[in-house]
């Protein structure tokens, strides 16, 4: 006699959370985050150049990030590294945040999308 290893459809479906977040999903969120200077978000100013999920702790998915600013001395930067975390800390499933200032490649205004150059009037 074979065992029916066949769904019954009575059994509870279970997704692991950690499995829904992706560098997009990451980016998409990050979207929420303004800069009070210019307001516009901080992935359309071009302001996030690395997202990296890599397992953590606890089933949880960690995530580094590496962000820079419009110029090393921008007065909302501890701000915006402060949001970033929040937002990102507040999705499902995810542990640590560690998120890395970088200047090096330099922001440039080429760096933002076209929708934050329309926003600003820059063409």
């Amino acid at each position: 006699m074979s065992e029916n290893t066949e769904p019954t459809g009575t059994e509870p479906t279970q997704v692991d959370p950690t499995l829904a977040i992706t560098e997009d999903k990451v980016r998409e969120e990050l979207k929420r985050v303004i800069d009070p200077e210019l307001f516009v978000n901080i992935v359309d100013l071009g302001l996030i150049y690395v997202v990296d999920i890599v397992p953590g702790q606890e089933g949880k998915l960690d995530v580094n990030v590496e962000m820079t600013m419009t110029s090393p001395m921008c007065p909302a930067g501890p701000q915006l590294v402060a949001n970033s975390r929040q937002v990102i800390e507040e999705m499902l499933g995810v542990g640590a945040v560690d998120i890395k200032v970088v200047m090096d490649p330099p922001w440039t205004p080429e760096k933002m999308t076209e929708d934050a150059r329309d926003q600003l009037g820059i063409f």
